[in-house]
């Protein structure tokens, strides 16, 4: 018995330290991806593309924003193809060094008055990087922890990898907060905006700890051993590329994920950047308000995941994320009056609102995602989704946003966002339940 409670505690620690490293991670990774969302909408029309008007600064600078999802896919086959062949473990630590590199190089770009246009090609460039490293960090970070968690905490456990998107907002949102207020308006905006990009270099620390500290998952171990016992009628599966295997296998599973995820793609952005560009030029908004209730609302959120995604443990994955797709697409109509008022917490509560009805989805998204695959595909079949949902839902949002507030109206804003929603619910109401799912099971 004191033997089994040894084995027990051993392994409720080292589950917690694969979490948290999985936490981490995510977290600094999404910092770099929303500082830079942030910076989009706020600084770089201004550095970047200073010689434009200030409408068409800032839909070419929510461009280059849009680059870091058109490489996400690609990350995401790129990335997807290793963590299948080389384990969840090695490919979460390229993807971080990638994008702690690539993150720390836009802090030392030179600006448009400096170079010209090579900045803001080298600044799109080095969005596409951060793409890649989007791209292979998400599922690597989610297989590591929901394959090593217990099957009945899977969700729980999943949403570790998942509070890391609005743990990143409010790390990005502070960088900037404190930065401006440390320094002079003038100095934040030749200089001052780079020091939150350099700080990415922690993702280079964090990397190495992973690499030390932690195994891979007991699926993919199982898998290895699966194939080397199975070698002589395995070797073409094993030449196979999994991401042409995950495609063959699950065409059907990979689109309706995809689609499952466009509400929370559209909505989050636009909450959390074009939201930021609506409320400084529209409602006269100071620009630290609109960080600050954009921080409020995610800070909000995170433990949230946690609750809707330990429901999912229990009651299963889909009635909750069709739940939310659904409030989603009511609360879209609710957002823009309430920021319309111009008062600072009826504006927070219109993003609080809009985020915790995406925790319904996003908390349990991760064990949903990966209870859809089989192991031997499951990293490249659940980054497909994920990323080609992320790219259909989440790259142009908020310069769709921007272009149907300036030529039609709000409203119309609040409709792309409710018809995000519809296509996500018809998308989870065609999969099949998956919380009984056993993960390691081979196909």
């Amino acid at each position: 018995m004191n033997q089994e409670n040894l084995e027990h505690t051993h392994n409720n620690s080292n589950m917690r330290k694969v979490a948290l490293t999985a936490l981490a991670g995510t977290s600094i990774e999404w910092y770099d991806f929303f500082l830079y969302g942030a910076a989009a909408a706020l600084i770089f029309p201004t550095v970047f593309f200073g010689e434009e008007t200030p409408s068409t600064a800032l839909i070419l600078s929510l461009l280059t924003f849009a680059a870091g999802f058109i490489a996400r896919p690609i990350g995401g086959i790129i990335f997807g193809h290793f963590g299948d062949k080389i384990g969840r473990k090695k490919t979460l630590i390229s993807a971080l060094i990638l994008m702690g590199i690539s993150s720390t190089l836009i802090g030392l770009l030179p600006t448009y008055a400096m170079i010209g246009v090579t900045a803001p090609i080298l600044l799109t460039l080095l969005r596409f990087a951060q793409g890649l490293a989007i791209g292979g960090q998400w599922g690597g970070a989610m297989l590591l922890v929901t394959e090593s968690a217990p099957s009945n905490q899977r969700g729980y456990y999943g949403a570790f990898a998942q509070a890391g998107a609005p743990i990143g907002v409010i790390l990005a949102n502070l960088a900037l907060i404190i930065t401006s207020a440390l320094v002079s308006e003038e100095f934040f905006n030749t200089w001052g905006w780079r020091i939150p990009f350099l700080a990415s270099s922690v993702l280079i620390v964090i990397s190495m700890y992973i690499q030390l500290n932690l195994e891979d998952t007991k699926a993919f171990k199982e898998l290895v051993l699966h194939r080397n016992e199975q070698q002589d009628d395995a070797e073409s599966v094993i030449q196979r590329s999994p991401i042409i295997e995950a495609i063959r296998k699950y065409p059907k599973r990979i689109i309706l994920a995809a689609g499952a995820f466009i509400s929370v793609q559209v909505t989050f952005y636009i909450l959390i950047a074009f939201l930021l560009a609506y409320g400084v030029q529209s409602v006269n908004m100071a620009r630290d308000d609109m960080l600050a209730a954009v921080l409020i609302a995610s800070a909000i959120m995170v433990p949230v995941q946690f609750v809707f995604s330990s429901y999912s443990d229990r009651h299963g994955r889909r009635g909750i994320f069709m739940l939310g797709a659904v409030l989603s697409g009511l609360w879209a109509f609710a957002i823009f009056p309430l920021v319309d008022t111009g008062s600072f917490w009826l504006i927070v509560l219109a993003i609080t609102g809009g985020l915790v009805f995406l925790a319904m989805m996003y908390g349990p998204q991760a064990a949903f995602f990966t209870e859809l695959f089989s192991t031997e595909v499951r990293y490249s079949g659940a980054t497909l989704g994920y990323q080609f949902g992320a790219i259909i839902g989440g790259a142009f949002a908020p310069t769709i946003a921007v272009k149907l507030w300036t030529e039609l109206d709000i409203f119309w804003v609040s409709v792309y966002i409710a018809f995000a929603a519809l296509l996500s619910l018809l998308s989870v109401m065609a999969l099949t339940e998956t919380y009984q799912t056993d993960l390691n099971k081979t196909e």
